[in-house]
């Protein structure tokens, strides 16, 4: 029976533009008939990615690379071996297990799409190409070098990659299935997008000139965010390779980072670094449940005194107990509430509350 790990955040936001669309607007979408603000599943992915690294919550050898330059990248490590025009060599041991890249002029070829590795297995593939240098380079086909290629690409020791898995056109059994959902963010409730219109002051103008050197406008919002996810711990023991230890430590490293993490998107315009008021994390055998229709009907400041993020708190809890009563669910989620809406026990700080995970997950193992 599969065990999972869900999320459900309350963030509130001053005035951003957190993750915009093709025209530069935030991105919105409808839910419950009214325009909500939203935050797409992969910016908030990427926000997490960056926590892992930036924030030490693992290490180098624990993570994953997602880039098309992998003909650079190896051909940099190789160079420093003191392999010379190491390129040809690198396209041929990708070209054995059908990584195709494409030339470009005056630049390092690259793959044709994204390759998620982890770090361990390019410098494993390095290796391997160093070990069979001379035979690539002469382009002849080995069955030995495929086979310690297609080792190296298999890995999947990182845990991004075996959170949020990878997919190769080309080669579908080196495919894996992510262990985590992430979902789009959304307001909880009615947003309206606004404008600001800008200048530019220019420092030294000539007396006939404008001070402005240049006009504009960015659109932006604010809103309180609904955010969810949820992992497959069996899954993303399985996509570790069976080690739990890892598993465990990339588990509550991507719930620690699900929260601290902030969407980088205008920031230098609008330093919306604004934490989450509510984390409820949730351990059990049952189904991922979404707590999203809570909001379904939107929420309004004047619902509660505490203003628009304790109203969202509210409505969260009553939503988890109206569904708990009809389906006999038991979601037992652990709570961090900074509005002192959420009624039952809560958790004074985010350490505790993910201690409490902690405990829980060995108490399941």
């Amino acid at each position: 029976m599969s065990q999972f790990i869900e999320f459900h955040i309350i963030q509130n936001f001053a005035p951003s533009c957190l993750n915009r669309d093709d025209t530069g607007a935030p991105k919105d979408a409808m839910f419950g008939g009214v325009r909500r603000s939203r935050i797409s599943s992969q910016c908030l992915k990427r926000a997490t990615r960056l926590a892992f690294s930036n924030s030490g919550l693992l290490s180098e050898e624990e993570l994953g690379m997602r880039t098309r330059n992998i003909v650079a990248i190896l051909a940099e490590k190789l160079k420093e071996q003191g392999f010379e025009q190491p390129e040809p060599a690198i396209e041929k041991a990708l070209a054995t297990v059908e990584l195709k890249v494409k030339a470009r002029n005056d630049a390092t070829a690259q793959t044709e799409y994204l390759l998620f590795l982890s770090n361990n297995a390019i410098k494993e593939l390095s290796g391997v190409i160093a070990n069979h240098f001379e035979v690539l380079s002469t382009g002849k086909d080995n069955k030995d070098i495929k086979k310690a290629v297609d080792e190296c690409i298999a890995s999947a020791t990182a845990v991004d990659v075996a959170l949020f898995g990878r997919m190769l056109a080309d080669r579908k059994d080196l495919n894996i299935d992510a262990a985590a959902q992430v979902a789009h963010a959304l307001s909880t409730h009615r947003v309206d997008r606004e404008s600001d219109f800008f200048t530019a002051v220019d420092d030294w103008t000539l007396r006939t000139e404008a001070d402005a050197g240049m006009l504009g406008t960015v659109e932006f919002n604010s809103s309180c965010q609904y955010r969810y996810g949820v992992v497959n711990v069996q899954q993303l023991i399985g996509n570790l390779g069976g080690d739990q230890l890892l598993a465990k430590r990339g588990l509550l490293a991507f719930l620690r980072a699900s929260v601290l993490a902030i969407p980088t998107g205008r920031q230098n315009t609008f330093a919306a670094h604004n934490l989450p008021s509510f984390v409820g994390i949730s351990i059990h055998s049952g189904q991922p449940i979404s707590l999203a229709n809570a909001y379904e009907q939107p929420v309004w400041a004047g619902e509660n005194k505490g203003g628009l993020t304790a109203a969202s708190v509210q409505k969260l809890q009553n939503h988890a107990e109206v569904l708990s009563r009809a389906f006999g669910l038991d979601l037992g989620l652990k709570v961090m509430d900074l509005t002192g809406t959420w009624s039952g026990e809560t958790h004074a700080n985010l350490d505790t509350l993910l201690g409490q995970v902690e405990a829980a997950l060995e108490v399941a193992a």
